[in-house]
């Protein structure tokens, strides 16, 4: 990691943008479409703004502070990384304090919105707390890093029912595991971009793991994502049509994405993982017209 710079407080402002990757907001979108899903399936339609609002605004705050507290932990391979050597920890434009001071601010703020939330989402968010707090430093101990990330985005799944009252339910547990498979796989398909930096920095994650499987078992994992997904809508009659015009959409958008990274090509991974915004929208899309018709 390089020494920490002197600069003015315009640029140490832009540095904590940059560390909270508010210029990269798909990360943020990859856990806001799962507790959209949540909210509209457990509230059987539109949220009250008094829950939406609270859950948005404490989903782009956490997704920020796991983004700060990530790039702690890689603070000292960042640096050997091509895509990840300009990071402002990398570059030593702020200090590893300061990314920290950052990450306690976000959790603060994302804390606040739980004001406005009932206590079972409180007590729920103590599982968000601790697997986005020790996810950044699973690829350190383990080949299975994406699947902590997995928790960890789909953790907004269960607080999105308490938020509005609803147990966890089979169909809120469907939804978890489903997301859970999907991040695994978009998360995967981001791994093998970085994959031959990894294994010369000894940083461990599925892409290693699963080697020459990879592609194959990204696939098989997107499937169980729609079979796990499937059944939930079904369990709440969404499935019928609109759930299954959306889910088969999903399936060709797999299948595009499986001919675009067949050949491992780190781009058209690192394409495949951007293009799965897309993924969390069309099962919205199913969801918002099935409840409202």
């Amino acid at each position: 990691m390089a020494a920490v710079q002197q600069i003015s407080w315009r640029q140490r402002l832009e540095a904590y943008y940059y560390l909270c990757r508010f210029d990269k907001p798909i990360g943020t979108e990859l856990v806001f479409w799962p507790t959209m899903w949540a909210l509209w399936i457990a509230n059987q339609g539109t949220p009250q703004l008094g829950v939406l609002i609270p859950m948005i605004l404490g989903t782009v705050f956490m997704r920020a502070a796991g983004c700060a507290i990530n790039d702690f932990a890689d603070r000292k391979v960042d640096g050997a990384v091509e895509r990840t050597k300009n990071r402002p920890l990398a570059t030593g434009v702020i200090s590893a304090k300061e990314a920290i001071y950052v990450f306690v601010f976000l959790v603060a703020a994302s804390a606040c919105m739980l004001f406005f939330l009932p206590i079972e989402t409180f007590y729920c968010s103590f599982g968000a707390l601790f697997l986005a707090f020790i996810y950044p430093f699973m690829k350190r101990y383990t080949h299975l890093p994406q699947v902590f990330l997995g928790a960890a985005f789909s953790w907004s799944i269960p607080m999105a029912y308490t938020a509005v009252g609803h147990p966890l339910d089979l169909t809120c547990w469907l939804l978890y595991f489903g997301n859970l498979a999907w991040t695994v796989a978009y998360d995967t398909q981001y791994a093998i971009t970085d994959r031959e930096y990894d294994l010369k920095i000894g940083v461990k994650s599925t892409a290693i793991l699963f080697g020459r499987f990879d592609i194959q078992i990204i696939s098989l994992l997107q499937l169980l994502s729609i079979v796990l997904i499937g059944s939930a809508l079904y369990l709440e009659n969404l499935f019928f049509p609109f759930g299954l015009i959306a889910l088969f959409a999903v399936a060709v958008d797999f299948i595009y994405q499986w001919r675009k990274t067949r050949h491992r090509d780190p781009q058209l991974c690192f394409w495949a993982f951007r293009h799965n915004r897309w993924i969390g929208f069309i099962v919205f899309a199913g969801i918002f017209a099935a409840l409202s018709v």
